[in-house]
């Protein structure tokens, strides 16, 4: 019956979109864990040098309050901002741990066996062009989507399938042969017959079992094309949170790196300062400590926005170089 054959075939067109929609699933996760992996390092890194730091300007003031150049009140500050640093780090490190061990499971393996994967945030790169803005129509791209389409394509063969098994089905056949008193006169010249049947069934008792079997396939598409409106709409809604998300990565990335810039240069002057006697080694250590903040800041930022723009990518349901509107 061609409208079994095209159900069947729909619904296996669905199955193959829904896989292709969890294999991309599958990478962006692991292009996320990457991300993140980049980004916990970087701020372990920062996070450490803060660690050292403190260390060092813990040892300065307690010297100076030996010499009588600082009060019981600043090195307990120091040491509270020394502890306050030291108790960060170990959250970090049980982040990387754990992200590392999800890796490894993304990519099929034991979290035993997991190794040291080579992710940097300073060797990931952005797409030459992100889009601010992009055509509707893209989102058809995306496997859920069109994995519910093939499903409504299904839903309606089988209203078809319903409906035609409440009308009547004929059969024809026909034979063909000979008659004979001797085998070998059987198919000569004036001996053949033809015998053509026809048949003709139709359930009449049937107590409206195929006029509710035709009603339930009617619903099973409403629902079908309630659910297919309804992942259009995530769709569009994944794209412009995406594209919001990036927007604002924008601004708080260059914000970012505009105050790591400033308190780098700060730092600079600071020890410049300090090698012309103007101010104490306290000074340097305060000003790489702002650094170092401004650096885990916008560490988090850039991590923030390689996320998202994977996030956009999974959104569209793969690459958006085609997406620019034609003319």
């Amino acid at each position: 019956m061609p409208w079994c054959v095209e159900s069947l075939a729909a619904q296996a067109q669905a199955q193959r979109l829904q896989l292709e929609a969890v294999r991309q699933a599958l990478a962006a996760n692991v292009v996320a864990a990457a991300i993140q992996e980049a980004s916990l390092r970087a701020q372990i890194e920062a996070t450490e040098g803060i660690v050292t730091d403190a260390t060092r300007a813990l040892a300065l003031v307690r010297r100076q309050a030996e010499l009588g150049g600082a009060s019981g009140l600043d090195v307990a500050a120091q040491e509270t901002a020394l502890a306050q640093a030291r108790s960060s780090l170990p959250v970090l490190q049980k982040q990387e741990e754990q992200n590392r061990d999800l890796l490894a499971v993304l990519a099929g393996e034991p979290p035993a066996q997991a190794s040291d994967p080579p992710f940097a945030l300073d060797g990931l790169q952005l797409p030459r062009e992100v889009p601010v803005a992009l055509p509707a129509t893209l989102v058809e791209r995306r496997p859920d989507v069109r994995a519910a389409e093939a499903q409504v394509h299904a839903a309606s063969a089988q209203v078809g399938v319903a409906v035609a098994s409440r009308f009547p089905q004929f059969s024809l056949s026909a034979q063909y042969g000979g008659s004979a008193t001797a085998f070998g006169r059987m198919f000569a010249s004036g001996n053949t017959f033809w015998s053509l049947t026809g048949g003709v069934a139709q359930s009449v008792l049937d107590f409206g079992a195929l006029k509710h079997r035709q009603r339930a396939a009617e619903a099973a598409l409403q629902q079908a094309v309630a659910q297919y409106r309804g992942a259009v709409l995530v769709a569009f809604q994944n794209v412009a949170d995406a594209l919001y998300a990036l927007e604002a990565d924008a601004r708080a990335t260059e914000a970012a790196t505009a105050a790591a810039a400033a308190a780098r240069r700060t730092l600079e002057l600071t020890r410049r300062q300090q090698q012309a006697g103007q101010v104490g080694g306290l000074a340097v250590l305060a000003a790489e400590q702002a650094w170092r903040q401004a650096r885990i800041a916008a560490v988090q930022m850039q991590a923030a926005r390689y996320a998202d723009t994977a996030a956009l990518y999974l959104a569209l349901g793969g690459d958006w170089s085609d997406a620019t509107p034609k003319p």
